[in-house]
């Protein structure tokens, strides 16, 4: 775990949303997402507000809107679960494309759905102005207790390490004419994914060893930087204030 390692997510830049320090970026990030989670759902314009927010911030950081939209599929089985809602709701319903659909069932649907979607921007958009060594800082300055900077650094670290194992497994079978797609092939697929977790696990065995050998302790060096600036807070706090103003008037009318 080398300074120069970062996470799959990271967009390596010199943007201002680059340099802001992490620590004040994960206190805006957890405050954006506590705004939304606020919002009641038949807000629907402070969640337009709030994605506009978010573009502006993506304009800053000089990071397509594409590379947010590729990456938010991880939210794929909350959107079937929003659209299905709709259909299987109690309560009074109503017509909607010709189809008898749940009033209740749709509002709960589209609160998991905006919520969701908003959280997981906010989330893609730290991740990626943020290096994986300054989210670890960052969590030190918060004074996040040790054990748990320890557990996520090193769950970050071996994500990637099985992700580039199962990239290696997958190019050794498809070298050998043999590419798993389809149902029927299932069987081979389930062996693979077996075979990825015992290499895993040998792995991490084999990596513990080598850290007990060079002294680890079971502690994460410090790595805090400098204490930021006054303005530094002002700049980075600028769109979690413009979400809290965003709620505080959707709130007030």
């Amino acid at each position: 775990m080398g300074a120069g390692h970062s996470h799959l997510l990271y967009r390596a830049g010199d943007s201002p949303v680059h340099r802001i320090a992490p620590h004040v970026k994960i206190v805006a990030a957890l405050a954006m997402v506590l705004c939304v989670v606020a919002t009641p759902r038949s807000e629907f314009g402070a969640f337009a507000a709030y994605l506009i927010v978010l573009i502006a911030v993506w304009s800053v950081a000089g990071v397509p809107l594409r590379w947010f939209a590729a990456r938010a599929v991880i939210e794929i089985p909350f959107v079937v679960l929003a659209v299905l809602l709709p259909f299987v709701g109690g309560g009074r319903r109503t017509d909607f494309l010709g189809l008898p659909v749940s009033v209740e069932g749709s509002l709960a649907g589209w609160n998991i759905l905006v919520k969701g979607t908003l959280g997981v921007l906010v989330s893609l958009t730290m991740a990626a102005t943020t290096s994986q060594r300054d989210l670890l800082a960052g969590l030190q300055r918060l004074r996040v207790p040790s054990l748990f900077v320890t557990i996520a650094t090193l769950m970050m670290r071996y994500v990637e390490v099985i992700v580039e194992e199962a990239r290696r497994m997958r190019i050794a079978r498809i070298s050998r004419g043999h590419d798993p797609r389809f149902l029927w092939q299932f069987g081979a697929t389930a062996r693979g994914i077996g075979t990825l977790f015992i290499r895993s696990y040998e792995r991490g065995e084999r990596v513990h060893i080598a850290m007990l050998s060079r002294g680890w302790s079971g502690v994460l060096p410090d790595v805090n930087q400098t204490r930021p600036a006054p303005g530094v807070w002002v700049a980075g706090l600028v769109p979690a204030a413009a979400f809290a103003v965003t709620l505080a008037v959707s709130l007030w009318m």
